[in-house]
C-alpha cells in the first residue's frame, strides 16, 4: 500500500481536492440546507479513483523515460518496486471504480466520466508531440470544481466555470515551472514542454502572464460570490488574496539560472495556496 501510494503521490492530492470541495460546497449553498453525507462521499472517492488512476498511467507510460532520467529514475516502476503489469491493472481498477461510483451520483457525471477519463489519461502521452501538454494536464485538474459542482447540482454553472478556469491556468503555470528541471533531457529525448520550445527565461514569464490570468479568474470568482450571495464575506476575500500572493510569491523564487527552489514553488507553495483557499471559502459558508 506504501509503494501504490508513493506511486500516484497521493499527498499532491491536497492541489486539486480543495477545488473539488469548493465546487461542491457551492453546489450546496444552492441546494441543501445540509450536507448530503453520502454524495459527499462518493465525490471524494471520484477524486481519489480519477486521480490515482491518472498518475499510475503516467507512470506506466513514462516508464522507459524515467528509467534514463537521473531524477526519476528511483520511481517506483522503474527501480522494480512496483512491477509495470501490476501498474496497469491498478490504473484499471481505479478507472472502473471511478465510472461504477458516478453511476451512484447522477446520469449526467456517469454519462460525461468517460470523457474525463480520456482526458486525464490521455495528458501522459500528449508530451511525445506537443509543448501544449502542460494545458492538458491544467485541464485534467480542472474538471475537480466542474465535476463536483454537477454531481450535487447536474447543470453547469458560471461561477465553479470560473473556478475551473483559473485552475486550468494555474496548473499549466507551475507545471511549465516544474519542467524547468528537465529542459535539457527532454531535448534529448526530443520531447516537448514550453521550456524546450521558448527556453527559461520565456517559459518564466508566460508562467508569470497564465497566473495573472488565473488570479483575474479567482478575484472575479470572488467578487461574483459576494454579489450573489449574502453569506460570503471576508473569509473568502482573505482565502482569495492569500491564493493570489502565493501564485506571485513562487515568481520570486524561480530565476532561469537558480531551479533550487522549484520543490517550495511547486509543491509546498501550491498546496498551501490551494488549502487555504478551499479552507476558507468553506467556512465562510458556514460561519
Amino acid at each position: 500500500m506504501k509503494n501504490y501510494l508513493s506511486l500516484i503521490k497521493f499527498s499532491h492530492t491536497i492541489f486539486a481536492l480543495p477545488f473539488a470541495l469548493i465546487g461542491f460546497f457551492l453546489a450546496i449553498t444552492e441546494r441543501h440546507n445540509t450536507i448530503p453525507w453520502k454524495l459527499f462521499f462518493l465525490v471524494l472517492l471520484c477524486m481519489v479513483f480519477a486521480r490515482s488512476a491518472a498518475m499510475a498511467f503516467n507512470r506506466y507510460i513514462d516508464r522507459d523515460i524515467d528509467k534514463q532520467n537521473p531524477r526519476t529514475v528511483s520511481r517506483e516502476i522503474p527501480a522494480g518496486i512496483i512491477k509495470a503489469n501490476n501498474a496497469l491493472l491498478f490504473v484499471l481498477l481505479n478507472c472502473g471504480c471511478f465510472w461504477l461510483t458516478t453511476w451512484f451520483i447522477n446520469p449526467i457525471c456517469f454519462g460525461l466520466a468517460p470523457i474525463a477519463l480520456l482526458i486525464i489519461l490521455g495528458y501522459s502521452y500528449t508530451k511525445r508531440f506537443t509543448f501544449l501538454c502542460h494545458f492538458v494536464l491544467g485541464l485534467g485538474l480542472s474538471l475537480a470544481p466542474i465535476g463536483a459542482y454537477l454531481a450535487v447540482t447536474g447543470e453547469f454553472a458560471l461561477i465553479p466555470i470560473l473556478y475551473s478556469g483559473a485552475v486550468l491556468l494555474w496548473v499549466a503555470g507551475f507545471d511549465i515551472i516544474y519542467a524547468l528541471q528537465d529542459i535539457e533531457f527532454d531535448k534529448g529525448l526530443k520531447l516537448h514542454s514550453v521550456p524546450v520550445a521558448i527556453g527559461r527565461g520565456k517559459a518564466l514569464q508566460l508562467s508569470s502572464f497564465l497566473h495573472l490570468l488565473c488570479a483575474i479568474l479567482i478575484a472575479l470568482a470572488c467578487y461574483t460570490l459576494l454579489l450573489r450571495y449574502d453569506n460570503f464575506g471576508w473569509l473568502l476575500i482573505l482565502g482569495t488574496v492569500i491564493f493570489i500572493a502565493l501564485l506571485f510569491y513562487q515568481h520570486r523564487i524561480i530565476k532561469p539560472d537558480d531551479l533550487s527552489k522549484v520543490n517550495i514553488a511547486f509543491f509546498t507553495t501550491n498546496g498551501i495556496a490551494s488549502l487555504i483557499l478551499g479552507t476558507l471559502l468553506i467556512l465562510d459558508v458556514y460561519l
